[in-house]
């Protein structure tokens, strides 16, 4: 399919990548871009072949936020509208957040607002040692709503309170004692540091990671010992019974190389 603001690949080993194609503008999100990576997103679900997904930003930017242009049009939105308009955006953000197999963040430059969203909803995120970082929204008058819940669940009340509030810049080293960064690699590295890191995603039962992530999530839901205790026994039960535990315990006991990792080299 042929895409307006997105640049798309998927190698022989499963791993998908998806670039924000707007470098003229900081690759900022707009309408048709939002439209496109929940169409993607949705799609890429679907294919049990994609092992993980990285998202990045093509030039120099990783993503500045919204589009100027497209946030002109929002100040004659009216209040439905404007609520319509955000659930959208929205929707894409919890459709990255809970996508079942693993999604990398590859920040190769500055992100902003929005952009600082999208990494949010990624499951592990590396970035170079210049990009930079802000939650500006307070200085246009605005909030960070639409993208809240998955900044707050990365840097927790403390830091939302901080970056929101002050609307401030910040630079790599911040970002990572934040929780907002795992890795920091310097520029010429990126792409180095990446391949390593998928190369460990890979070694990983790509229905094992799906389980993982639902795990986190429904743990996270729970609030008695007694549900955590049942979700818990019940999922280790059913993994445990399932082809994939099957293989990978069979693998360990054996000391063979379950199928899954000989396909991911």
């Amino acid at each position: 399919m042929e895409w307006k603001h997105l640049v798309t690949s998927i190698d022989k080993r499963g791993v998908a990548t998806v670039t924000l194609n707007r470098p003229e503008i900081h690759n900022a999100f707009n309408d048709v871009m939002i439209t496109e990576l929940t169409q993607l997103f949705t799609e890429w679900a679907k294919q049990s072949e994609i092992r993980l997904v990285i998202i990045t930003g093509a030039g120099k930017s990783f993503c500045a936020g919204g589009d100027i242009n497209w946030m002109k049009k929002m100040k004659d939105y009216s209040f439905d509208d404007n609520v319509r308009d955000a659930k959208v955006m929205g929707a894409m953000f919890w459709l990255i957040n809970r996508f079942p197999r693993p999604v990398i963040a590859r920040v190769n430059g500055p992100a902003m607002g929005g952009g600082v969203g999208l990494l949010s909803a990624a499951d592990y995120v590396l970035a170079v040692d210049s990009a930079t970082f802000g939650l500006t929204e307070t200085r246009l008058g605005l909030v960070p709503a639409v993208i809240s819940p998955f900044v707050i669940a990365k840097i927790g009340h403390s830091h939302a309170r901080a970056t929101f509030l002050s609307g401030s810049r910040f630079d790599t080293k911040r970002a990572m004692e934040m929780g907002l960064v795992h890795q920091i690699c310097n520029g010429v590295e990126l792409d180095e540091c990446l391949e390593k890191t998928v190369g460990e995603f890979l070694k990983a039962g790509p229905i094992a990671q799906g389980e993982a992530k639902d795990l986190i999530f429904n743990v996270a839901a729970l609030h008695t010992s007694e549900e955590i205790l049942t979700l818990t026994a019940t999922t280790i039960a059913r993994v445990r019974a399932s082809r994939e535990g099957q293989e990978g315990m069979g693998a360990l006991l054996e000391k063979t190389t379950p199928s899954w990792v000989a396909e991911g080299r």
